[in-house]
């Protein structure tokens, strides 16, 4: 296993390395003027050439691309040219909010998903397994904006006002407020601890209110999470579910399992216990890529329900061809694919003890 982890973590740099070059041309290829872009109308060729000069876009896109790496290898995230604030605090308000929908819509997915994919391979060709079917089939064409919008109709002008009425926009109630935590410990309890980790941990409202013991602001955050979760996870839940379903199917079918079963051994046993789990394999996989898959789809659902994440931030800053959120932003989300697949291996051994990592 530690052998296992020396290998995929020295991988790792050249793939990091390689999405940095990538990202980096890419956004610089984009056509149009950041200067232009972001200044409109006021934009000059004397203001445009000292723009340029401030922040080294005159220089080629090698040399920009060498003092960029050398930033990045002293942890300079570099400072945005749109908001003149450094990347690394604009990241620390943002990605909390994204992660705290996509861990929700992923909880979301996985609760449902998994639950119907095995009574759908349990009742096989019955019509509840028709039934479980065509939910998971129209769960994975409904386009997110499409489900958030319908969802914030239904929920937000529909039952207004009845005890089904959910938030359909921000992350918390007007009035209702989570201080950080550095406010709420007592600050000879943080010394040594990072700032930027502190930072994080209070911008995720649900995790900072839980650990405080604020149950007023959880609850108001766990409901503002609702419908975004719900919209986000309906695909992945749908996905899930259809696979649950075909990897049962397979297994249910195998010599072992059948052999389970005359010797008497309890159907629940028959398929929790021997049948579940070899057919998981494929399953975690999944749920590997969904999870990082969602940091994409969350990009119109925080745009639907007014949420500041990094999914909606992003697309302004590919707009205003602010460079230093584009690539940070993306490296990070880089980063977590990378750290979740690095997961989703690890698990096998576990889950299945034939797999030798080593």
């Amino acid at each position: 296993m530690g052998q296992f982890l020396v290998r995929r973590l020295i991988l790792i740099v050249p793939v990091l390395l390689g999405i940095i070059f990538v990202t980096f041309v890419l956004v610089h290829a984009i056509p149009g003027d950041p200067c232009r872009a972001m200044l409109g109308e006021k934009a000059t060729d004397k203001t445009c050439e000292a723009f340029k000069e401030r922040y080294g876009l005159n220089d080629n896109i090698v040399v920009q691309f060498g003092r960029y790496l050398g930033n990045l290898l002293q942890g300079d995230l570099g400072t945005s040219i749109k908001y003149g604030r450094p990347v690394g605090d604009i990241l620390l308000e943002r990605l909390p909010m994204t992660l705290e929908l996509a861990l929700a819509a992923m909880l979301f997915a996985t609760v449902v998903g998994i639950p119907l994919g095995i009574l759908s391979a349990y009742r096989h060709n019955s019509p509840v397994d028709a039934g479980t079917m065509i939910v998971a089939n129209m769960g994975v064409s409904m386009p997110i904006f499409w489900l958030g919008l319908l969802l914030a109709a239904l929920f937000g002008v529909a039952l207004k006002g009845t005890p089904l009425q959910l938030p359909t926009s921000s992350r918390l109630t007007a009035g209702i407020i989570i201080p950080p935590l550095a406010q709420t410990w007592h600050l000879q309890d943080l010394q040594g601890f990072p700032k930027g980790v502190l930072t994080f941990l209070s911008n995720m409202y649900t995790f900072n209110a839980l650990v405080t013991g604020n149950w007023k602001a959880y609850g108001d955050a766990l409901r503002h999470l609702i419908l975004p979760a719900i919209a986000l996870g309906t695909i992945p839940m749908a996905i899930i579910a259809r696979i649950t379903r075909s990897n049962l199917l397979d297994v249910l079918g195998l010599d072992y399992i059948r052999t389970a079963r005359a010797k008497g051994v309890n159907e629940r046993a028959v398929v929790f216990r021997h049948a579940l789990r070899n057919a998981m394999l494929p399953l975690v996989t999944i749920l590997g890529l969904q999870i990082a898959g969602l940091l994409g789809g969350a990009v119109l659902t925080e745009t639907v329900f007014g949420l500041p994440g990094v999914g909606s931030f992003l697309v302004d800053s590919i707009f205003a061809r602010d460079y230093p959120i584009v690539q940070t932003f993306t490296l990070v989300i880089a980063l977590i694919f990378v750290f979740v697949n690095l997961v989703v291996d690890i698990s096998y051994a576990y889950l299945d003890p034939r797999i030798r990592l080593n």
